[in-house]
């Protein structure tokens, strides 16, 4: 049994993102938070437990996801449900834990980037210590004001000013006290441990392990990936190419409504082989293209049975698959969708999320009609554009 454990704290409602999902399963640059945190501590050279704390109503794809990721090392992962504050979830992670475990580290999925050396770090420093909590932390570089209101009382020495990330890392058996003594919820583990007389001490932090929080903090994480990746970079050895997806469905009133992964209760749908749903068809057919992969009826046909009634998820992935076979990626895909309805504008967000996650880059959506004109005009169908940038891996 593994001496030491993680527990990743993924139950947040992700409320300042302002994406009306929980935060750890938003996309960063086509992959979820809780994802790329999880592959982050399975790539630690020591066995370590893991405990996920997940939304109590996101269960099941949580436990789903976990599976995905860990492969064969699911073993050493528990997926517990959250409570009511991050106080209640971390209580919740640190219940599960056997008593063997020595040292704790509580980390946050929204810090999806934090590097492996910083659990490292923070492992060995509390490995060092006697009942001694232990913090990655950054220097203050801003000049920091103590206000009233908005009339500025103070300037602040921030030479003893540190910002502090996750994961913080603990002696199990002291942080369990800790929670069980707090008389109230503090902002992060250290603040409880020091609260029932623990001390705590610093190690130094990753600019990478910032928390995402808002929506400019998820466009810092993209590019922060798409850094990583060399996206931005021009590299004349990176085979990079463009592909083409167009899909036309009529409406057909007698089947539930599926356009870009998502339902539409009240809306008719849109008649084919599988769902119909075109946005999806039209980004799996872009993504074979731009990898001379052939189209969507060549790979996936209305003939071969297993395809009947498919979701267009089945399509894209199956893409995606494709092109890693031929060695290359998806950087980018963009979809246009031409219609009166259903509305797509209300729940855009929510559709490039469910697309990037299929697709494994990020995806944007745009929505226009026709004024009336052709058979989109007319109410009959709709019409899905899509392009798709892949590069070589």
């Amino acid at each position: 049994m593994a001496a030491r454990a993680v527990v990743v704290v993924a139950a947040g409602s992700g409320t300042r993102l302002g994406l009306g999902t929980a935060k750890a399963f938003v996309p960063v640059a086509g992959e979820r938070m809780l994802v790329r945190a999880l592959r982050t501590v399975l790539s630690l050279a020591e066995p370590t437990l893991v405990v996920v704390v997940a939304p109590a109503d996101r269960m099941d794809e949580g436990r789903t996801l976990v599976a995905e990721v860990a492969g064969a090392a699911s073993e050493y992962i528990t997926v517990v449900p959250g409570g009511a504050d991050r106080h209640a979830s971390v209580q919740a992670g640190l219940a599960v834990l056997p008593d063997s475990v020595a040292t704790v580290l509580v980390h946050d999925a929204a810090r999806c980037l934090t590097p492996a050396s910083q659990f490292e770090r923070v492992f060995a420093a509390v490995g060092s210590g006697d009942s001694v909590g232990v913090v990655p932390a950054l220097p203050v570089t801003d000049t920091v004001k103590r206000v009233a209101g908005d009339v500025v009382v103070e300037t602040v020495d921030r030479s003893a000013l540190v910002g502090v990330q996750t994961p913080q890392g603990f002696p199990l058996a002291a942080l369990r006290r800790a929670y069980a003594v707090a008389e109230r919820a503090a902002t992060d583990d250290a603040g409880v441990f020091q609260a029932a007389g623990g001390v705590v001490r610093t190690v130094p932090g990753d600019a990478d392990a910032f928390k995402v929080t808002t929506r400019w903090d998820l466009g810092r994480a993209e590019a922060v990936v798409a850094e990583r990746a060399g996206v931005r970079s021009v590299d004349p050895r990176v085979d990079v190419r463009v592909g083409l997806g167009v899909d036309v469905h009529a409406f057909d009133p007698d089947v539930p409504c599926r356009v870009g992964m998502l339902d539409f209760p009240g809306e008719p749908g849109l008649s084919g082989h599988s769902d119909g749903d075109a946005v999806a068809h039209a980004v799996c057919d872009a993504l074979l293209s731009a990898g001379g992969l052939g189209d969507i009826g060549g790979r996936f046909g209305t003939s071969d049975p297993r395809f009947a009634g498919a979701s267009g998820d089945v399509f894209v992935r199956g893409a995606v698959e494709l092109l890693r076979d031929a060695g290359l990626e998806p950087v980018r895909v963009t979809v246009q969708v031409i219609g009166n309805r259903p509305r797509i504008g209300a729940r855009r967000d929510e559709m490039q999320d469910a697309l990037a996650a299929a697709v494994g880059a990020p995806v944007a959506v745009s929505g226009t009609t026709t004024d009336g004109l052709g058979f989109t005009g007319r109410g009959e169908g709709l019409t899905a554009i899509a392009t798709a940038l892949v590069r070589s891996r």
